[in-house]
């Protein structure tokens, strides 16, 4: 199942600008993704290593996110290695039960992205 068939009505983004979001998302992934935990059917665990900037883009577009598609719920826990300046970041996402199969998409789009971009 694609993003277009499985997003619901309730997302305010315009279509023609999901696209653009959905590489965001990717760019993000394929730089920083180190694993995805999918604990329940309707929250996933997506931990993120980067440089200082990471935790604020990281933000950034999840606050973007979650002002179009509001049935997402996402916390950023942020945390810093002194020694070697490294960044770890958790993006908690959580959605309604009505929401698994969307939350689901989007934690195998994910790992894909890591995936191919670890190849």
């Amino acid at each position: 199942m694609t993003f277009d068939e499985i997003v619901p009505a309730a997302c305010t983004l315009p279509t023609h600008e999901r696209p653009l979001r959905a590489a965001e998302f990717d760019e993000l992934f394929a730089r920083h993704l180190v694993k995805v935990e999918h604990p329940s059917p309707t929250r996933v665990h997506l931990h993120l290593v980067g440089n200082a900037g990471l935790a604020e883009w990281t933000r950034d577009l999840a606050h973007r996110e979650s002002t179009c598609c509001s049935f997402f719920a996402f916390t950023t826990t942020v945390s810093h290695d002194l020694g070697t300046g490294r960044v770890s970041v958790t993006l908690d996402v959580e959605v309604p039960a009505g929401q698994s199969d969307l939350l689901s998409t989007v934690a195998d789009r994910a790992e894909s992205v890591r995936t191919r971009a670890a190849m």
